[in-house]
């Protein structure tokens, strides 16, 4: 008898033991053997998953001995580890390199795993030793038990049967819509890349990035020169090219984007949302969410966002006012699609600020290893070294072994592993993120594994391409979510990382990207790329006095959008159900929205539309699209306490930088005990109160968006 027929006759499944989903991988911190891993194993990997999953929470319940903290709490907090890992890869490369196949098997089995998760979550029996257990007395503890049984509640465990039922059918097909409201608009924005047929059509816009649209042409077998879609409504080459008509050939198709696909998916959600927000007893989908985030209370961030509206409507009014007339004084109409072109020259002629030039400041290679991993290690202590040894699972994706002040760096003894994704491809969705195919736990005896994603055109030539000031601002963003997984230090696995709200999860982020110009790190990594010259302090202080100008457009622009995400998300079950899924109808329902919240703006477009609004529709953010400025509040105040703190380094560069440099380790360190470290386990409130000595205060805030006086008029 041969081992197949050994494994056979004994009852073990051969296939799932030689699947690499399902086998905890051999390689370093269990960073997934990418190469091993085929479109057909995921099928019978999630099958072999969900029945493991199944059989674990089966040993709970039927465990004969009384519930405690180790056989119920504990046990439950291990249990899902093989389901984990084949999300984790499936749920990652699903965002990066998309196939056909991989879509019909996330039709397939997202429905299935939603089922699966309501089993558990109704679950009398398990529930049942949820309550009987007592938690131990330390602070981690007493909080998971806390939110565990809020959890369960919140997932309709004290429902009756015919309600559970209903909640299931609810989130069934609310995954199912989901996953086809994101499959529809990556579809869609493929399909309405622009394509211009010469390069005159693209004066404005550096060779590299001509050359860049036309290799990406070839490689969709197409002639010409081709822009793929970026996910917000303005594009980004909006500010380079000189036509007007290639402009708003870019604006126009964005805003076209599930028009057609998405108007009855998006309808649907939102009636379904608003049902089971009342199923659940909350009046509003928008009241569910925002419960559980630090917020609290929809009226709260209602009041914040209308609180804003009218400095912002007249900061929008004021720049619009200047822009026009430049263009006008350029012999050109002023429309909506011309916004970021002008506001573009007006910054150069006004503050000198070139962004074509400025952008050869920031070769990517350089402001990733002596920009942002140089300011985590002034910060915190951490060294991030490559680990050319290990694969990704695409060309350009990166793989980087993170160790810990003290650490010696003998290759798979540091704290974690950090991959890059940062180049475009057809087969990617758009969009930055972090993502995590592995979770820090001291429970499990794991160390994270995370990964940052940016959409950016990669130059024909292979050469490193030069990121635009949103760009820069992006990788440094990105890596402050990296951090926030890769310095976890808890014990449960449901508080690690960015496992928390999501109106705190973008404090991190944030707060990181105010490293990205700070006196004391821009000198190591911007010089410029033809002439090796170090940028000076006069082009840093235009930067600095030009990032106020234009702030009336970022945050109307952003506001406007977060309010639609609020109107979705506060309708009534029976305002729900009178909703018409016709664009007509949905375009008059953001207007109606923004009409009521008194934006008054003409020429700003939201950041995102419904049709092709990704973060609500098809990610986490339902209701939740605020916390970006939620958090913004915090990582402002939060920045000037890092001032306060003396860690950030006079613009003067004076003999005090030594001084600086041990002052922001210091604080540093104290942000990354409190915040960065402590994920879910703490009171965010708390732990915010206790780094910087009192509640958060909006003045910085505000005077960052330039919202506590007029713009010029």
């Amino acid at each position: 008898m041969n081992a197949n027929e050994a494994c056979f006759h004994s009852g073990v499944d051969w296939e799932a033991m030689t699947n690499p989903l399902l086998i905890p991988s051999q390689l370093p911190y269990e960073l997934p053997p990418f190469a091993d891993i085929r479109v057909e194993h995921y099928r019978p990997a999630f099958t072999e998953a969900l029945s493991r999953h199944r059989a674990e929470i089966a040993a709970i319940t039927d465990n004969p001995e009384a519930p405690t903290w180790t056989n119920t709490i504990e046990v439950l907090e291990r249990s899902g580890r093989d389901l984990e890992r084949v999300m984790a890869v499936f749920g990652n490369l699903s965002g990066t390199d998309i196939t056909d196949e991989m879509e019909e098997i996330a039709a397939e089995v997202y429905p299935q795993l939603s089922a699966h998760t309501d089993t558990v979550y109704q679950n009398d029996k398990l529930y049942e030793r949820l309550q009987a257990v007592t938690a131990p007395e330390d602070t981690e503890s007493q909080r998971l038990h806390e939110h565990l049984l809020r959890t369960f509640k919140r997932k309709g465990a004290d429902l009756a049967a015919d309600e559970k039922q209903r909640l299931s059918e609810i989130n069934q097909r609310l995954s199912t819509l989901s996953e086809a409201f994101g499959r529809n608009l990556m579809a869609d924005t493929r399909a309405r890349a622009v394509q211009f047929s010469s390069a005159d059509e693209l004066q404005g816009l550096p060779q590299d990035r001509i050359e860049a649209a036309a290799s990406y042409a070839q490689e969709l077998g197409k002639e010409g020169y081709i822009f793929p879609l970026e996910l917000p409504s303005v594009q980004s080459e909006q500010q380079r090219l000189a036509r007007p008509e290639a402009r708003a050939a870019l604006y126009e198709a964005a805003g076209l984007r599930g028009t057609e696909s998405n108007s009855e998916v998006l309808v649907e959600m939102a009636q379904l949302r608003a049902e089971r927000a009342r199923l659940l007893g909350f009046d509003t989908h928008a009241d569910y969410v925002i419960a559980e985030e630090t917020a609290k209370e929809a009226s709260a961030v209602n009041n914040m966002l209308r609180g804003l509206v009218p400095a912002i409507n007249t900061n929008a009014a004021g720049e619009q006012k200047i822009l026009a007339e430049e263009a006008e004084i350029n012999g050109e109409k002023f429309g909506p699609a011309d916004w970021p072109y002008w506001e573009s020259k007006v910054r150069q002629r006004d503050y000198a600020v070139d962004e074509n030039e400025l952008r050869k400041y920031f070769p990517l290679d350089a402001v990733l290893v002596d920009g942002v991993f140089a300011a985590a290690h002034r910060l915190y202590g951490i060294t991030v070294i490559p680990r050319d040894d290990l694969e990704g699972y695409a060309e350009g994706v990166r793989v980087w072994e993170v160790f810990d002040e003290g650490q010696e760096h003998e290759l798979n003894t540091g704290i974690g592993l950090f991959l890059t994704d940062y180049f475009g491809r057809p087969t990617k969705r758009g969009g930055a993120w972090m993502s995590a195919f592995m979770e820090q736990s001291h429970l499990l005896g794991t160390k994270p594994v995370v990964i940052n994603v940016m959409g950016i055109s990669c130059p024909a030539d292979g050469s490193t391409p030069l990121l635009s000031l949103d760009e820069l601002h992006t990788v440094f963003h990105e890596f402050g979510h990296a951090l926030h997984g890769l310095l976890s230090d808890v014990r449960y696995p449901t508080f690690s990382g960015t496992n928390v709200p999501r109106d705190w999860v973008e404090f991190p982020s944030q707060i990181n990207e105010n490293w990205a110009l700070d006196p004391a790190l821009v000198k190591n990594y911007a010089r410029h790329v033809d002439t090796g010259e170090v940028i000076s302090d006069e082009l840093l202080d235009a930067v600095s006095q030009a990032s106020q100008f234009g702030q009336g457009f970022a945050t109307a622009e952003y506001v406007a959008a977060s309010i639609i995400d609020l109107a979705w998300h506060s309708l009534t079950p029976e305002e729900a159900a009178q909703l018409e899924s016709t664009p007509e109808a949905i375009a008059d329902f953001e207007q109606s929205a923004l009409n009521a919240a008194g934006m008054d703006i003409d020429g700003i477009a939201p950041r995102y539309r419904s049709t092709y609004f990704q973060h609500i529709f098809a990610g986490g953010y339902s209701a939740g699209y605020y916390s970006y400025l939620w958090a913004e509040a915090l990582d402002a105040d939060g920045f000037e306490w890092f001032r306060e703190e003396n860690a950030a380094t006079p613009s003067d560069n004076s003999a005090s930088s030594d001084v600086s440099d041990d002052a922001a380790r210091h604080a540093g360190q104290k942000f990354r005990d409190l915040i960065l470290s402590t994920g879910a386990s703490r009171d965010f409130s708390e732990v915010y109160s206790e780094l910087r000595g009192r509640d958060k205060d909006l003045t910085p805030l505000l005077v960052r968006r330039g919202l506590n006086t007029p713009s010029a008029s």
